[in-house]
């Protein structure tokens, strides 16, 4: 034994210290599995919610791989300093605001509500809307996003228990719970012809302050996407009605939220939608998650990203080979019967739904545990497809 040292395994890794600290770990992995990149999909969750914007919040993401995350509404009207502040905030801590939302539920969606329903204050709800955008552009948020509905039919929606998930909740939408609904007093009965009159309207305003910020607007299309809700017309409910979103302002500044999931809803394959928007540019903003339909747009249920009818994986290949480089959302995290602690932290930009259905049986809807297991799937996904491009 002369001449030789005998090194313990506890010895050698107390004598290498810094060089298995985590960069070096996290390099090697680098290394060995494909990543995000230039000309490829950020997986992003979001919006972060007010408490989470300090370190110990950011941390929930980053730990499960998060680099990329939607960005609260609050604070609306937007100004430059202050969404400025956030992002930095963000960018600090290693998370890229990707998008915002136009407010659609609370006291602040009045100011949309004006532009949607054409009601005397349109015009000046439309200026409040052209200097959010400005504000967006100048923080480097690249994506506002908004919705378009003069009633959103969440009636229709219920939890229940997949018993072939050993009860974890997934959400139904069923048209005939809610087909006979009256209109709401303030909102009236409004025709599609109205709508597509002032989305028109709006978009011709919006548009080039968009574009004058490098931003994109991002329509959601109607989901649930009956073409009637309380009495009034939904507008956004075909492949169609996308298409035509797009002619009425010719500009990459006017896209949409591709959503899978909503594109399987309404009886589409959702490879050659997104091939379709992709191919022209249209894409702002990808929403990634599963169903099952019964009857395209009027029963399905949203289940958990691998075991619906759509092909997931086909989708992130097509993304890929659009070269889509901004983010795509994992949304609508299923319901566990765990107790993590951070429930609705991480939640989905729709962020209405668990007050909309609190009084249903849903333990822990939007939990972390929910949120980290989606997150892993698209980035499984979209590891797969870029080790097979």
């Amino acid at each position: 034994m002369t001449g030789k040292t005998h090194f313990s395994r506890r010895a050698m890794l107390a004598a290498s210290g810094a060089a298995l600290a985590l960069p070096a770990l996290s390099s090697a992995a680098q290394a060995y599995m494909p990543n995000e990149g230039p000309d490829t999909p950020k997986i992003c969750l979001g919006p972060i919610v007010e408490d989470e914007l300090n370190p110990r919040g950011i941390q929930r993401f980053r730990q499960i791989g998060i680099t990329h995350i939607i960005l609260n509404n609050s604070g609306f009207p937007w100004k430059e300093d202050y969404l400025k502040a956030r992002v930095t905030l963000l960018k600090q801590h290693g998370l890229t605001v990707g998008d915002i939302v136009l407010p659609y539920v609370g006291p602040a969606r009045e100011i949309m509500r004006d532009i949607i329903l054409g009601r005397p204050g349109r015009d000046a709800s439309i200026k409040v809307v052209k200097s959010c955008i400005r504000a967006a552009g100048a923080a480097g948020i690249p994506v506002v996003e908004y919705n378009f509905y003069a009633h959103r039919l969440e009636e229709g929606y219920f939890h229940a228990p997949d018993p072939t998930r050993g009860g974890a909740v997934v959400e139904s939408f069923h048209y005939d719970r809610v087909k006979d609904l009256p209109p709401l007093p303030e909102t009236g009965r409004l025709s599609a012809d109205r709508l597509w009159s002032n989305l028109e309207y709006f978009l011709k305003a919006v548009v080039p302050v968009a574009e004058s910020v490098n931003a994109r607007m991002s329509l959601h299309p109607n989901d649930p996407p009956p073409p009637v809700s309380r009495g009034s017309a939904q507008i956004m409910t075909t492949f169609n009605d996308w298409k035509q979103l797009i002619g009425l302002v010719n500009s990459p500044s006017n896209g949409l939220t591709y959503d899978c999931g909503v594109s399987r809803e309404i009886g589409e394959d959702p490879v050659q939608v997104a091939r379709w928007l992709g191919e022209r540019d249209r894409i702002s903003h990808c929403h990634y998650r599963n169903v099952v339909v019964r009857k395209p747009i009027y029963d399905y249920t949203e289940v958990w990203p691998d075991n619906g009818m759509v092909d997931m994986l086909a989708v992130m290949k097509e993304l890929l080979r659009q070269k889509y480089p901004r983010m795509v959302h994992p949304e609508h995290a299923r319901g566990l019967n765990v107790n993590d602690g951070v429930a609705e932290k991480l939640r989905d930009p729709a962020g209405e739904r668990g007050t909309r259905l609190a009084a249903d049986t849903d333990p822990n809807l939007n939990s972390y545990a929910a949120w980290a297991y989606h997150a892993a799937y698209t980035r499984a996904m979209l590891q797969a497809a870029l080790l097979t491009r």
